[in-house]
C-alpha cells in the first residue's frame, strides 16, 4: 500500500486485468470517479461489467493494475477493506439475510465493519432503530417498529431491493455501487429511487449505477461508462449519447427499435381463462390466447399480474374459476399438471426460481423432460440428453463450448435462454414468460426476442407478464392492463402509444 496524492476522484481504477479460465474477462480498465457524481456502467452481459464490480467491491482480486482509494494505491481490496474505505455494494441477488428482521440486515455493514466481519450476538437495539427509520425513510419505506421487526423472508421482492439500498444508506458510505436495482421496482418506487440517488449526490456520495435500462440512466444524468468485450469503449456525459449510439458502442452493431412482431394471431383458441380468482389478489379475471397470438399482461406491483402469472404455471393456483385448453377445462394445481399440459413458465427470478446455478447446462435443459428421457429401466438416456441439449444450446444461440458447462458460468441472456429452452424441450402450446428480459442485455434482449416471434410464428402461443413497456409494444399482439387485481383495459399493441400505455398504467382508476 502505498500513499500518493490525496486531492482528487475518490477512487481511480488503474490497469485493471482479470483472467478466468479460456476468458479474459477485463483488459487494461482504467477509470476515474469523481466525489458526488453518479455514473452508469453499461454494457452487454459477459462485457466485464461484474467482474469490475466485483473488484472495486472486495469480492476478487485483480491480475494485474491497482485500485487507489481517496489517494491511497491497492494492489487489491478485501471484502472488509472495501467496506470500511465506504464502499458499499447492492448486489442483484440482494445478499440479505431472510431470516433476519429489516431493522438488522439494514444494520447489517455497519456490524460487519465494527466486528471484523462478524456479526455481534446483541445489538444496540436503540441505535439499530435509529438508524435504520432514517435510512428506510430514505428510500421511501416505513421507519415505523413493526415494519422494522417484520422478516426480510417475508417482504415482496420489490420491497427487498429497497431494504438493500437502505441498508448502504445505514452505511453513509462514500461510493455506492448498484447493480440492477430496479428489475423488480414500479415505475413509482424508481421515481422514488432517482430521488435518493439525487440525494447521495447532493452529499457528496459517488454512486456507480449498473442497469440495462436506459430511459432510467437519462432520467438520473451523470456520466456514461460503456464496457464491450472486457475493454472501456466510451465514456461521458450520458446526455451526449442518443440510445441508439449506446446500443451500438455495446453490442458493435446496430439495433432497431422498431416492433419485432410481423405475423399475427392465429383464429384458434388454445387457452382460455373464465373468472380466474384468488384471495386478495385477483378476482374475475377472464381472457384467451390464440395459437401464433403473443399477448402481454402489465400493470403495477400490486395490480395481480405476477400472482396471475403464478396461478396460470400452477405455482400457486386459483382458487376459483376455470382454465380451458383447446375448449376444455383443465386442472392445473401443481407445476406438474402445467407440465403435462405443455404450459411452460420461466419465472421472473430465475436464480432462485429457475435454474440450477451449480448444475450442467444439460441437466437444467432436460429437466421438465426427465420422465420422457427415462429408459426400461428407469435411467436416463444420457446421449439422448446430450442431443437435446446441444439442440437447444444452438437454435437458442447460447454461448458455450459446451453442455457440460455449469448454468451459472452464464451471463444473464444465455442463462435465460437456458430457462426458455428447457420448456421449448416439452414442445409447449402456451409458454409464460415472466419478465423474459429482466437483468439482460440489449444484445441478448435482441436475441431473445426474436426467438419469441420464431415461436409464435410455429404456432405457440405466448404470455408475457412485463412492465417493460417498450418489451410488450415491440413484441404483442394484444396487451391487458391489470388494477387492483381485475383486468381494467385491453390494447391493440400496434395502435398504442408508450406514453398512452404509460399514463393509463398509473391512473388509479380500475
Amino acid at each position: 500500500m502505498n500513499q500518493v496524492a490525496s486531492a482528487g476522484p475518490f477512487l481511480q481504477v488503474v490497469g485493471i486485468h482479470k483472467r478466468f479460465t479460456g476468458v479474459h474477462a477485463l483488459r487494461g480498465v482504467s477509470l476515474s470517479f469523481g466525489r458526488g457524481q453518479i455514473y452508469h456502467l453499461l454494457g452487454e452481459n459477459g462485457c466485464g461489467k461484474s467482474t469490475l464490480i466485483k473488484i472495486i467491491s472486495g469480492a476478487q482480486p485483480p491480475d494485474e493494475g491497482e485500485l487507489i482509494v481517496e489517494g491511497v494505491s491497492h494492489a487489491r481490496l478485501g471484502a472488509l477493506e472495501a467496506l470500511a474505505a465506504g464502499i458499499e455494494t447492492v448486489y442483484q441477488d440482494l445478499s440479505l439475510l431472510p431470516n433476519m428482521s429489516v431493522a438488522e440486515n439494514v444494520a447489517l455493514t455497519g456490524e460487519l465493519a465494527a466486528h471484523g466481519g462478524k456479526l455481534a450476538r446483541t445489538f444496540d437495539r436503540r441505535a439499530l432503530a435509529r438508524t435504520a427509520a432514517r435510512a428506510l425513510e430514505a428510500v421511501g419505506l416505513p421507519g415505523d417498529p413493526a415494519f422494522q421487526a417484520t422478516l426480510v423472508e417475508q417482504l415482496p421482492l420489490a420491497t427487498r431491493q429497497l431494504v438493500a439500498i437502505a441498508r448502504a444508506i445505514a452505511s453513509e458510505a462514500k461510493f455506492v455501487i448498484m447493480d440492477e436495482p430496479t428489475t423488480s421496482l414500479t415505475q413509482k418506487e424508481v421515481d422514488n429511487l432517482i430521488a435518493v440517488l439525487a440525494n447521495l449526490r447532493a452529499q457528496g456520495v459517488t454512486v456507480l449505477f449498473v442497469s440495462h435500462k436506459l430511459d432510467e440512466c437519462y432520467a438520473i444524468g451523470g456520466e456514461v461508462i460503456v464496457l464491450r468485450d472486457g475493454q472501456k469503449v466510451a465514456q461521458g456525459p450520458i446526455g451526449d449519447f442518443t440510445k441508439a449510439q449506446i446500443s451500438e458502442l455495446m453490442t458493435g452493431r446496430l439495433l432497431s427499435n422498431e416492433r419485432y412482431r410481423e405475423g399475427g394471431a392465429g383464429h384458434d383458441v388454445v387457452l382460455e381463462a373464465r373468472g380466474l380468482a384468488r384471495a386478495g389478489q385477483f378476482a374475475d379475471v377472464s381472457f384467451t390466447l390464440a395459437a401464433g397470438e403473443i399477448l402481454g399482461i402489465t400493470g403495477l406491483l400490486d395490480s395481480g399480474r405476477n400472482e396471475l402469472a403464478r396461478a396460470l404455471a400452477g405455482v400457486a393456483p386459483a382458487q376459483a374459476g376455470e382454465i380451458l385448453l383447446d375448449g376444455q377445462p383443465v386442472k392445473v394445481a401443481s407445476p406438474a399438471d402445467a407440465t403435462r399440459h405443455r404450459i411452460g413458465y420461466v419465472p421472473e427470478d430465475r436464480l432462485n426460481e429457475g435454474l440450477f446455478l451449480d448444475k450442467p447446462i444439460r441437466d437444467n435443459v432436460i429437466t421438465a423432460m426427465i420422465p420422457a428421457l427415462r429408459g426400461r429401466f428407469g435411467s436416463i438416456d444420457r446421449a439422448r440428453a446430450d442431443r437435446l441439449a446441444r439442440e437447444i444450446v444452438r437454435d437458442l444461440q447460447i454461448a458455450t463450448p459446451d453442455v457440460e458447462r455449469p448454468v451459472q458460468s452464464l451471463s444473464g441472456g444465455n442463462q435465460q435462454r437456458v430457462l426458455i429452452g428447457r420448456w421449448l424441450a416439452i414442445e409447449p402450446r402456451v409458454l409464460i414468460l415472466h419478465g423474459p428480459t429482466v437483468g439482460v442485455d440489449v444484445g441478448s434482449k435482441d436475441i431473445i426476442y426474436r426467438i419469441m416471434q420464431r415461436l409464435a410464428l410455429a404456432g405457440i402461443a405466448t404470455i408475457i407478464i412485463s412492465d417493460d413497456l417498450p418489451e410488450l409494444l415491440q413484441n404483442c399482439d394484444r396487451i391487458l392492463l391489470m388494477k387492483k387485481g381485475r383486468i381494467a383495459a385491453e390494447y391493440r399493441a400496434d395502435q398504442l402509444q408508450e406514453a398512452d400505455l404509460y399514463h393509463a398504467l398509473l391512473s388509479e382508476a380500475a
